[in-house]
This record gives structure tokens, C-alpha cells and sequence, in this order.
């Protein structure tokens, strides 16, 4: 039974027309078999229904109500494997035109079940090594560090860091980023669901949530507490304004929250705050943003790795909305940062370099001081040295001077000959393994553009923070017969860093 269903569930993406000719009758089967004791086949019976749902929702909508009540049941299946497809309907459903006609009366049944599957499972917290709080001085393993793609700084960035994962983005903002259980689960897909139906229903959701919350909040189990932290941001962006008259009173709870002995309370809360982060600064200064900024500033120094990480994505967050608001703090971040360094291990340190790059971004010139530079440059210059020219970390890293550079202006002069030079030898470099590969492709590898693009970026970010004074740089150098290459290039990233 099982086995038969996945193998029609094979042609039903692709419209198949032997399937869609008989597809009221494989619906009417799939409905006989909902009841299955068999979890497989439950699984694939759900399986059927969220593909046709994006398929052929025309034939599901006479069933639609029926549909609605077997998949609530199906999201608490015992079996999460079947949970999890049946969870996928929301998701699924919440992208069609008619979720809010659908929906709308099962609202009150629906929400507390995906709030409930939002909860740690007893494998996810050992997946996760919950209950190993202190991991900073545990280098990372080779499969800890997701490989990392520069993004180059002239190509807009679809808005995301919030689309609940897969997991990003780099991003910095996924939906609650639990790398290590990389693969989607219960919780990722209920929390998703719920991000994607607060954008649906805007605040119409919050009478259904804000009880549930009030009681999640302040629990005293912390795997409980979690999960309502998490429900906190996932509905963040849906349903903002009608958040507001709480915020007074949740973002100090949040703020508190931060310093919970539990490393996986600690992590989620970072990614909260960082949701509510434009709020936070549409506030006197020193009512949120301070109080926010000091405690996340400590998280960054946490001894668990997880919570250096959400910290750190969540500081880039927070000054990406604060900009020059952060300006009187900067010795103080630019303190806890430069320590940083010395602190983390290598999948954090790259996304310190993001911190520090944002910061350069949202500051600018005022980062041009001898003290910030003296603070600053020192680190950054003494993992450049140590870097080979083959060394993929030299994205962040280069992406990060490009930003201060920028910055710093006439305060890089001193730094900027070495990274000039440098940044030139990776574009001749990659130049001339394209030209061995172009004639001998069997004996020679294709290079990795990626270098070329970040060093021509680099190279636009000196320009800019340096102006007239690059004039020497470029006239002792052939840089401008290795730009004119660039820009015939057939990747269309590297012409278009070379043009920038």
C-alpha cells in the first residue's frame, strides 16, 4: 500500500496525464487509506495531499474541510516522520490565494498544535549535545563548517534572513538555526508554518497565540520556555503591530532570558531579539537598545559555541537597524569583538568577520579614529597573514576589509599596499589557471572565480574609502589590463565586480 502510493505520487508534479485523468479516483483511494495503521503509508498518503494541494487544488476543494481535520490529526501523529509531512500542509498552504477562506474557522485548533510541535524533541537535544553547555575550547570538525560562497557586496541580497530555513544562510537569520540537525524537522517545519501563516493573517493570529505564549513564557521547564521564545520571533515579522503593546514588557523578559543557564534558551533568544531589533531601536536608546547591546555583546564572549554564534548573527542584525546609533558604544564593541578573536573557533570566526563588516557598514566613518583602528586593524591583519591564497576563509575575510576599508578611508593608508598587492595576485592568479584550463581542460583544474570576484571587490572598497590615493597603487601595477580581462569574463558575477 505504501509502495503503491509513493510510486503514483511520482507523476504527480509533473501533471502527468495518465495520472490527471483518473485523478478523482486516486483521491477518492488516498481518502480510504487515511486511516492506514501503517505510519508509511499515513506518510505517504499526506505526501499526496500537500503535492496536490499546489497541484490540483481545484479537485481537493470539495474535500477541503475534511482534508484540514485529517491533517490536524496527522501533525500529532505518534510517528514524526508522518507528522512531519502532514505539517508540511500548512506550509504548502499558506502560499495559495485561498489559505485565509480555508483556514480561517480552524485557526483556534490549528495554532496550538504547531506551537506544540515547535518543542525540542528528546533526539533533537541530543542531536544537539543540550546538555553540553560549555564547548568553546572544542575545536570545530570539518563538517561543523558548511562551505561558505562569497556574495558579492555590489548584487542586492534578496531580503531574507528570515525565510525560515533550510538551513543558511548563511544566514543569519534563519529561522532558528539548528546546523548540527541540519535536516528539516517537526520543529523547523512548524515554525516555518507559523512565520508563513503570520504573514497571512497578520494580527488576526495573536488571540489564538498570545494565551498560549503567556503560559510558554514564564514556564518553569526550559524546554517549554524554549519553544514559546522561539513561537516569539516566528511570528515577529507577521504580526509586528499587533505585538506592540507588549513589547515594553517582553523585550526586558528577552533581554533576562539571555542569561539562562541553558546554552539552547540563550541561543534561541539571541534570534528573537534580533526579529524585534527594529522596534528596539525605534526606542530611546537607553530604554532597549542598551541594555539589549550589553547583554548581547556578552553573549558573543558565551562559552558555548551555538550561543556565540546566534549572538554574533543577531549583533550584525541589530546594527544593520542602529546604524550611527551605535556610534558612542563603539569602544565598547569594538572591545568585546577584537576579544572575540582570541576566543572562537574557526566556524564562529567566520562570522565575526561578518559582525565587524556589518559594523564598518553601519557605522562608516566613524570608525575613522586612531584608537578604533589600533583596536581593529592589528587581528584582522594578523589572519590575513596566516591565510594562504587558496584558503576559502579569505571570502569573509576579504568581504569584512572591503567593508572597513570603505570605512576607515584615509585611516587604511597604512594597511593598504600589502592587501592591494595581494588582492591583484588573486585576480593574475585565477586569470592564468582559466587560461591553462581553457587550452588543456584534462591537465588543468577550472579555478574557483570566487577568489577573483572577492578580491575585485576588495578592490572597489579600497577605491572608494582611499579616493586620490590610490592613484600610486594602480599606476605601479597591471591592474587595469587584468580588469579589462574581467570584464570579458563569462561568469557574469566577475564582470560585474570588475565593472564596480
Amino acid at each position: 500500500r505504501s509502495h503503491a502510493v509513493a510510486c503514483v505520487n511520482q507523476f504527480i508534479i509533473s501533471r502527468t496525464q495518465a495520472l490527471m485523468l483518473h485523478i478523482d479516483s486516486f483521491i477518492e483511494n488516498l481518502f480510504a487509506l487515511a486511516g492506514d495503521e501503517e505510519p508509511e503509508v499515513r506518510k505517504n498518503v499526506c505526501r499526496a495531499l500537500v503535492m496536490l494541494l499546489e497541484v490540483r487544488m481545484d479537485r481537493l476543494l470539495p474535500h477541503m474541510i475534511s482534508i484540514v481535520e485529517y491533517m490536524l490529526q496527522r501533525t500529532q501523529d505518534q510517528d514524526e516522520n508522518v507528522a512531519l509531512e502532514a505539517c508540511e500542509f500548512w506550509l504548502t498552504l499558506a502560499e495559495q490565494p485561498i489559505c485565509k477562506d480555508v483556514l480561517c474557522r480552524h485557526l483556534a485548533k490549528l495554532i496550538p498544535v504547531l506551537v506544540n510541535g515547535m518543542k525540542y524533541s528528546e533526539i533533537d537535544i541530543i542531536l544537539l549535545k543540550g546538555d553540553v553547555e560549555e564547548d568553546e575550547a572544542i575545536p570545530d570538525s570539518e563538517q561543523d563548517i558548511r562551505p561558505r560562497f562569497h556574495r558579492s557586496r555590489t548584487v542586492a541580497q534578496p531580503h531574507e534572513e528570515d525565510r525560515i530555513e533550510d538551513d543558511d544562510d548563511d544566514d543569519d537569520n534563519d529561522l532558528d538555526d539548528d546546523d548540527t540537525i541540519s535536516d528539516w524537522n517537526l520543529r523547523k517545519c512548524s515554525a516555518a508554518a507559523l512565520d508563513v501563516l503570520a504573514n497571512v493573517f497578520r494580527d488576526e493570529l495573536l488571540p489564538h497565540i498570545l494565551p498560549l505564549l503567556k503560559e510558554l513564557l514564564f514556564h518553569p521547564e526550559w524546554v517549554v520556555k524554549e519553544s514559546g521564545i522561539l513561537v516569539l520571533g516566528a511570528i515577529a515579522e507577521g504580526c509586528m503591530q499587533g505585538m506592540i503593546p507588549y513589547l515594553p514588557e517582553l523585550i526586558p523578559h528577552l533581554i533576562q532570558c539571555l542569561s539562562n543557564k541553558k546554552a539552547l534558551v540563550r541561543s534561541i533568544t539571541c534570534w528573537t531579539l534580533s526579529r524585534y531589533a527594529h522596534w528596539v531601536v525605534s526606542q530611546p536608546p537607553d530604554t532597549y537598545l542598551k541594555p539589549l547591546m550589553t547583554e548581547l555583546l556578552k553573549r558573543i564572549l558565551d562559552s558555548n559555541k551555538r550561543v556565540q554564534e546566534a549572538a554574533c548573527s543577531a549583533f550584525a542584525t541589530l546594527e544593520e537597524e542602529a546604524c550611527t546609533e551605535l556610534v558612542p558604544y563603539l569602544a565598547y564593541i569594538l572591545d568585546t569583538l577584537v576579544f572575540a578573536f582570541s576566543k572562537y573557533q574557526h566556524k564562529n570566526l567566520l562570522i565575526l568577520y561578518d559582525a565587524i563588516g556589518t559594523l564598518a557598514d553601519s557605522v562608516g566613518h566613524h570608525l575613522n579614529k586612531p584608537e578604533y583602528i589600533q583596536m581593529l586593524m592589528p587581528p584582522l591583519i594578523q589572519k590575513w597573514n596566516i591565510l594562504k591564497d587558496e584558503d576559502k576563509d579569505l571570502f569573509p575575510l576579504l568581504e569584512c576589509l572591503s567593508s572597513v576599508a570603505t570605512a576607515l578611508q584615509s585611516g587604511f593608508l597604512p594597511y593598504c599596499e600589502p592587501v592591494y598587492q595581494r588582492c591583484v595576485n588573486l585576480v593574475q592568479k585565477t586569470l592564468a589557471q582559466a587560461m591553462l584550463h581553457n587550452a588543456q581542460p584534462d591537465q588543468y583544474e577550472a579555478p574557483d572565480k570566487d577568489f577573483m570576484i572577492v578580491a575585485l571587490d576588495l578592490l572597489s572598497g579600497l577605491a572608494e574609502g582611499l579616493g586620490g590615493n590610490i592613484e600610486q597603487l594602480v599606476a605601479c601595477s597591471n591592474i587595469l589590463t587584468l580588469m579589462y580581462q574581467c570584464m570579458q569574463d563569462k561568469m557574469p558575477e566577475v564582470r560585474q565586480s570588475s565593472f564596480a
